[in-house]
């Protein structure tokens, strides 16, 4: 990044519906964002690290980075999409819906670069948020780029070619545990193009999409789904389903007396059914009231 022109900049987003930091941030779509104490979160996105504080119903956006901020801010956090209209519709379905989305009114879908959420996700399995956290920032530190503002080390997440450097031990070593061969596997089977991200961006079938991450190692339904909805292939048409997801469609929806025999497809068809192509926005409104309220 040598070669690369780093600049300060801030951008404020003007009297804005439909943001907020902490439900953005917080329902679990992310890893790379830290509150910090004044209340904002910092966040590395490409090679820019980003400050987002919310003050009355102004967002403040500053950043040192390579891109320029304003650009970047509205296609990372899907700035062109009308959530009050999103949150309209999907209301109209239920009241349990509703009151989910008011809840977490302020929720919106961001765009992750495509490599970095499934290397993510598959470190996500079976894992808790502060383990997932620690570790891709561990594997950045080692392979990713350093940028330092405000007296604070920062770095960029890995480049394919980056981690590929690093071996099974190496990545174990990182605290990846039963990820690490998984991680490998993928990171090479990316770099050799035996899976192509252009052409997943490209192919309007999300079932093909879908089966084709499939194909990668360590990524499983749930997984590929998490990859779908979080990433630049942003396909509302999919239904992550963890333990979660599972007990607030059983709650309110299927009433099963044993949470564990409710069947993913039985979801997955209800889902389809109630919420339609907005399926993957709903369950972010479901799935961050039923954790949070836990």
């Amino acid at each position: 990044m040598q070669n690369i022109e780093m600049k300060e900049q801030q951008y404020i987003l003007k009297n804005v519906k439909s943001f907020e930091p902490k439900h953005i941030f917080e329902c679990g779509q992310c890893f790379r964002w830290d509150e910090e104490t004044d209340g904002s979160y910092t966040g590395i996105v490409k090679e820019n690290v980003i400050s987002v504080k919310k003050v009355d119903n102004d967002v403040i956006f500053s950043s040192f980075g390579a891109d320029n901020l304003e650009t970047l801010v509205i296609d990372y956090f899907d700035l062109n999409r009308n959530y009050e209209e999103i949150k309209s519709k999907l209301s109209q379905i239920d009241e349990f819906l509703e009151n989910s989305i008011k809840y977490g009114s302020g929720i919106r879908i961001l765009n992750q670069d495509l490599w970095e959420t499934i290397i993510s996700f598959i470190i996500s399995a079976n894992n808790n948020i502060p383990r997932i956290k620690g570790i891709i920032n561990r594997m950045s530190q080692k392979y990713g780029t350093q940028i330092d503002w405000k007296g604070k080390s920062y770095y960029t997440f890995p480049t394919v070619e980056n981690l590929a450097k690093a071996t099974v031990q190496d990545l174990r070593a990182l605290g990846l545990g039963f990820r690490d061969v998984r991680v490998f596997e993928t990171t090479h089977k990316i770099l050799n193009k035996e899976v192509d991200l252009e052409k997943m961006h490209n192919e309007p079938d999300t079932k093909k999409v879908r089966d084709i991450l499939l194909t990668l190692s360590g990524v499983g339904p749930k997984v590929a789904d998490c990859i779908l909805l979080f990433s630049t292939l942003k396909r509302f048409d999919v239904f992550p389903i963890d333990v979660w997801v599972r007990r607030v469609m059983n709650e309110l929806y299927i009433k099963n007396s044993d949470e564990t025999k409710v069947n993913k497809k039985e979801i997955e068809r209800l889902a389809s059914e109630k919420f339609g192509n907005l399926e993957g926005i709903a369950q972010q409104y479901l799935f961050y009231w039923k954790r949070d309220t836990a």
